[in-house]
């Protein structure tokens, strides 16, 4: 027993040792991870542009230094490991040299002594495995408190103690001096200010970073306004429980995820229990079904991850499926026709005109014949909206919208002179 407190400094020791070196194993775990799933998720890229041996020495740079992490927690355990076995062998030959001479003087019988050692190997065979446990230990603590570290983080975006469900609603969406910063000092939004009708068709334009898909993300509350508020029907979206407003919501991205599943699954994705009926109807709206039905499966195809097996507007025509089948007051669709030919796009416009009638719906467009089709058009440029009305009014003045038409309409005369 008196070489327990010696034990006790050697394991504290041990555990003060391995704990920094475990945590950081399991930092170079996660980039090694991190660059591996990028390169098997962009492996088309890679090969296209021929870089398969600039990420193979990046995954073997990651490896390395996971290796070399995972070698110093090693060597750590090995120098601390023996010590404590160490202790514990010198318990034990202070027995057998006490003992021993217990015995000689005849103050000990011989099978006393031999039970005495046994007893002591089986107390020393836990203390050789706390070494062994202690660092086991020290890694699952590591690990545990990364995923401690996710479980425990608070969202930003969350449900207000007095949240209360949104009924149904009709579709009147104010944005009332509303600003928004991503960082807290940048302004991507400012002094927003405008209320759009039940039933309104309202296009976004304006050049690249300009604030078009920030303010449409305020609505679900993707993120929350620097300033003022963002109101439906009258009420605080923050006021509002966040899975009823965004069951009000239809959000069609210009970048659609296609989960690998079957069409159908995809399309219901948003409201589990749909008809098959209801499936179709939006498949056809949205100039989906024909393509469907040549399918071996039909809609019961499953596709690839991220929907590898479709095109770039069979994926979007398919993600405004999707948003059709929940039935949403408000819709929004950023940029979701880029992907589209023409001609596609016309039918699905039509398709679109009775779908639309009493919903709210924006639209980030820059094709010029999305936006004649709107009721509003909101020009925004450095996160203010510069100017409004429809698009017969916004070309009669001077302003950025006439520049963006003209600028529009020289590339299509451009491209067909170049045809």
């Amino acid at each position: 027993m008196a070489t327990l407190p010696l034990l006790v400094v050697a394991t504290l020791r041990l555990s003060r040792a391995v704990r920094p070196k475990m945590r950081r194993v399991q930092q170079e775990i996660a980039t090694m991870n991190t660059v591996l799933q990028e390169n098997l998720s962009g492996i088309r890229v890679v090969k296209a542009f021929a870089r398969e041996p600039h990420q193979i020495e990046a995954f073997e740079k990651a490896s390395a230094g996971f290796l070399n992490a995972q070698l110093a927690a090693v060597q750590a355990r090995a120098l601390h490991s023996p010590a404590i076995d160490f202790i514990g062998g010198v318990g034990m030959v202070a027995v057998l040299w006490y003992g021993g001479f217990e015995v000689t003087r005849g103050s000990l019988s011989v099978g006393d002594f031999i039970a005495f050692t046994i007893y002591m190997t089986m107390l020393l065979q836990p203390i050789r495995m706390l070494g062994f446990l202690v660092g086991n230990a020290e890694q699952a603590i590591a690990a545990g408190g990364r995923i401690f570290e996710i479980l425990e983080t608070v969202p930003d975006i969350r449900n207000a103690p007095d949240a209360v469900p949104l009924g149904k609603v009709e579709g009147r969406v104010e944005f009332s001096q509303v600003s928004f910063s991503y960082d807290g000092n940048q302004p991507v939004l400012c002094d927003i200010d405008v209320t759009i009708e039940p039933g309104t068709i309202v296009a976004l334009v304006g050049e690249a970073g300009s604030g078009k898909s920030t303010l449409v993300n305020l609505i679900p509350r993707f993120y929350d306004p620097s300033a003022g508020a963002v109101k439906i029907d009258g009420i605080d979206v923050r006021k509002v429980t966040l899975e009823s407003l965004r069951r009000q919501v239809g959000i069609i991205p210009q970048e659609p995820f296609i989960f690998s599943t079957s069409i159908r699954e995809n399309i219901a994705f948003g409201r589990e229990d749909a008809p098959f009926e209801l499936i179709v109807e939006a498949a056809k709206r949205a100039q989906l079904h024909d393509f469907i039905v040549s399918l071996e499966k039909g809609y019961d195809t499953v596709v690839g991850e991220r929907g590898i097996g479709l095109s770039g507007g069979q994926k979007q025509r398919l993600a405004i499926a999707r948003a059709l089948v929940t039935d949403p007051r408000i819709l929004i669709l950023d940029d979701s026709f880029s992907s589209l030919d023409t001609e596609t796009e016309r039918r699905i416009h039509v398709a679109l005109a009775s779908v639309l009638e009493g919903r709210t719906c924006f639209i980030i467009a820059h094709r010029l014949s999305t936006v004649q089709a709107a009721d509003l058009v909101l020009v925004m440029k450095d996160g203010r909206i510069v100017q409004r009305g429809t698009h017969e009014e916004l070309l009669a003045q001077e302003g950025p919208y006439r520049k963006i038409v003209e600028a529009q309409l020289e590339g299509e005369t451009v491209r067909e002179e170049a045809v």
